[in-house]
């Protein structure tokens, strides 16, 4: 099947916060795929990238990325997808306060939904929440996905 959902991430360094979208899609049964994609480093790659994923069948694209974090807004800028930005507290970073802020600080017209400091598995929640509303499975399984969050609570709740 194809991939109904982008996570980009600007370096292999903020793969272990990326992997948590990935792993909620896969419980969500989300297709996705997952990839590299560096504004500073790659630069004609995010444009490529952005600028064919609706073409390529993609949906949403979630994109992660520390320090000066323009990966999320300028893949927003090319594409009239949702875009997703997770900030990631990467080692170049000024405690995420920079990822947070020049994901969350876009300018009219170029939307980013932002997630917080390696919120990853919301971002990966928020995907699957779009694609729920045209995919009545997926909605079904979040449904469920909340139920059973709810009866976590409940049981710890019962065990104090």
């Amino acid at each position: 099947m194809k991939p109904t959902v982008g996570i980009i991430m600007g370096s292999k360094s903020d793969l272990t916060i990326m992997n948590q979208a990935a792993e909620l899609l896969d419980q969500l049964g989300v297709t996705y795929e997952l990839t590299i994609v560096s504004a500073h480093r790659t630069p004609h790659r995010m444009v490529e990238y952005a600028e064919n994923a609706r073409s390529r069948g993609l949906k949403v694209i979630v994109a992660g990325a520390g320090g000066a974090a323009h990966l999320p807004g300028m893949v927003a800028s090319l594409t009239t997808l949702p875009v997703i930005g997770v900030p990631v507290k990467s080692s170049n970073s000024i405690d995420g306060w920079d990822s947070v802020l020049s994901i969350l600080q876009m300018p009219g017209g170029v939307p980013v939904a932002t997630v917080a400091l390696d919120g990853a598995k919301n971002a990966g929640i928020l995907a699957a929440q779009i694609i729920g509303t045209m995919d009545e499975t997926v909605a079904e399984k979040l449904a469920q996905y909340k139920v059973e969050m709810r009866k976590k609570v409940e049981e710890s709740i019962r065990t104090l």
